[in-house]
């Protein structure tokens, strides 16, 4: 046991390098931290503040909806609807077995009348985030996807353009496409007056949902609602009458321009045939052209009063003044001008009145031809309407050093021009206006364009008088006649030109104004290709203008000017009608 107590007792001693190398990792981690956190914080901070804003920043956005198109009194034409539509997140889907039961995929299908394999294929790449399934669906169809519960597949709101008119009013609103964004008419002219910018807000919440901080907030721009100059009342009135007619006379289509005649105001404009822009699968390119502004033709005889206003002007005749125009034709360089028959003496009144291309012949070879040119300008011709649609045409006026005689008097009876429906339109109003021309507005005016006096009051006023004898009894415009009214216009028969002259097929055209006595509205009406016998102007385009004439005259409440017995008798007062 003393042997025991006597050893001595030994403790371990440490490896002096195992310490050094430990206390040399420790140093080194330390330092290795404090480097990538000065390298975070410093260098490159944008990555984590980045991966900061990902878990505490959100957006949110208030909607607006698109401007609202209406008439003069307020009807609405064209509006933004609420719909919805079906998306859908494939990463969220695979993670959620969204594909498992394909009968819910089949009933998807089956109500968006869609291959099941089609909407299958939009979703089998789990790297996408966001799949349309189909865009603005109907509430129904919406329901009915909430309940099928498909993993992965949302609903998302959206507007969506209504247009409650349908096809009535289809060529002068336009359309918009599925986004949104005007394709056409006034939906594409004004997109960015009926476009809003949405509102945004920017915030940051904490862990647990709340908002700790606001740090953007941009209000909402909202859209101007547009107002257009067009009389709903008038414009489907004329576009059922319209539609009729051509439907009636076999024609391959029609148009017909209402203007005020005192603003320029365009107070309906149909065309026929139409397009219903609430269904695409209708609007086909031929149906969507606006062929009151875009489609041009040979004016014929309403150009006449032009002429005479131009021969009343220069002198060449007074209000007196008579044209002989027996035989009833006469040869010009080879070539025939004729009437209808030999009319003999006619004074000026009744040179319209009977439509006497031999008499107005006359006269426009008795006037300078750059002067009967510059009459045709003044009207409108060869010129925008100031309408300010896409597409419209500014028709044709030929300029040349030198005319035949041919020439200059078919251009009379108006031949070798071009020009359309709503320059037709715009040239009856300057007459009715007095010989005042102002620009053509598809907008409601406040306070009317100021005007450009082309023509001198008094002799429009004399030609005026002349053109209500054109709807008398004996007149080529008998049946534009309005009872109650003093009618001031003037039919135009023209065929249609084809490669190397002129074929078959014809244009039937009226124009006029109502009441003639103090004039509110010009009207013109185009009736093209129609079929059968029936193709004068005074047949399948005079009675279309007296019916919406006179639809126009009550609905805009227009005091009858004609009281005369043998009117009030034929309107049915004061006994018999003849």
């Amino acid at each position: 046991m003393a042997v025991k107590r006597n050893q001595r007792i030994l403790r371990p001693e440490p490896i002096q390098w195992r310490f050094q190398v430990m206390l040399a990792m420790i140093g080194l981690v330390f330092f290795s931290l404090v480097g990538r956190a000065a390298f975070i914080q410093v260098v490159e901070p944008d990555r984590l503040r980045h991966e900061g804003d990902l878990r505490s920043l959100r957006v949110s956005h208030s909607e607006v909806q698109r401007g609202n198109i209406t008439d003069r009194n307020g009807v609405e034409l064209a509006v933004s609807v609420p719909v919805q539509t079906v998306w859908a997140d494939p990463l969220r889907m695979h993670e959620q077995s969204g594909l498992e039961d394909m009968r819910r995929w089949q009933a998807l299908a089956d109500v968006f009348q869609t291959p099941v394999d089609d909407l299958l294929a939009r979703v089998d790449n789990p790297q996408r985030r966001f799949v349309y399934l189909k865009r603005m669906v109907t509430p129904a169809v919406a329901e009915y996807v909430r309940q099928l519960d498909i993993p992965g597949v949302y609903l998302q709101n959206e507007s969506r353009r209504f247009y409650p008119t349908g096809e009535i009013n289809s060529h002068i609103i336009g359309v918009t496409n599925i986004d949104g964004e005007g394709l056409d008419g006034i939906e594409a002219v004004y997109d960015g007056m009926l476009t809003g910018t949405p509102g945004q807000r920017q915030y940051r919440k904490d862990g647990q949902g709340r908002v700790i901080e606001e740090l953007e907030v941009r209000q909402a721009e909202y859209p101007q609602n547009v107002r257009l100059s067009i009389d709903q009342r008038i414009q489907a009135m004329a576009y059922r009458e319209l539609k009729k007619a051509v439907s009636y006379h076999g024609a391959s289509s029609g148009s017909l321009v209402a203007v005020d005649v005192h603003t320029g105001e365009v107070l309906a404009m149909v065309n026929s045939p139409s397009y219903n822009p609430n269904n695409r699968q209708e609007m086909l390119p031929h149906l969507m052209r606006n062929r009151a502004i875009t489609d041009t033709f040979e004016p014929g005889s309403t150009v006449k009063p032009l002429v005479m206003l131009e021969a009343l002007r220069q002198g060449v005749v007074d209000l007196d003044s008579t044209i002989d125009t027996s035989p009833g034709w006469m040869r010009l360089g080879g070539r025939r001008v004729q009437d209808a028959r030999n009319y003999g003496e006619l004074s000026l009144a009744e040179i319209l009145q009977h439509s006497s291309n031999v008499a107005i012949s006359k006269l426009a070879l008795s006037i300078d031809i750059d002067d009967l040119l510059h009459t045709y300008a003044g009207a409108g011709f060869g010129s925008d309407t100031g309408i300010n649609l896409i597409g419209e045409s500014m028709g044709l006026i030929r300029h040349r050093t030198s005319w035949s005689d041919f020439e200059v008097a078919t251009l009379s009876y108006g031949y070798g021009l071009g020009t359309t429906t709503m320059q037709l339109a715009q040239m009856y109003a300057i007459l009715g206006n007095g010989g005042v021309q102002r620009p053509l507005s598809v907008l409601a005016l406040e306070n009317p364009h100021e005007g450009r006096q082309v023509f001198e009051p008094e002799l429009t006023e004399d030609v005026l008088r002349m053109m209500e004898s054109v709807v008398s009894s004996d007149g080529t415009g008998r049946q534009a006649r309005v009872r109650g009214y003093r009618v001031a216009g003037k039919t135009g028969t023209t065929r249609k030109a084809v490669p190397g002259g002129y074929g078959d097929e014809y244009v039937g055209l009226f124009a006029g104004v109502i009441p003639a006595s103090n004039p509110r509205i010009a009207i013109a009406v185009m009736i093209n290709e129609p079929e059968g016998d029936a193709y004068h102007g005074g047949s399948v385009a005079a009675p279309l203008f007296s019916t919406v004439a006179e639809g126009s005259m009550r609905i805009l409440n227009v005091a009858p000017d004609d009281i005369s017995p043998a009117t009030l008798r034929s309107a049915g007062f004061g006994g018999q009608r003849d």
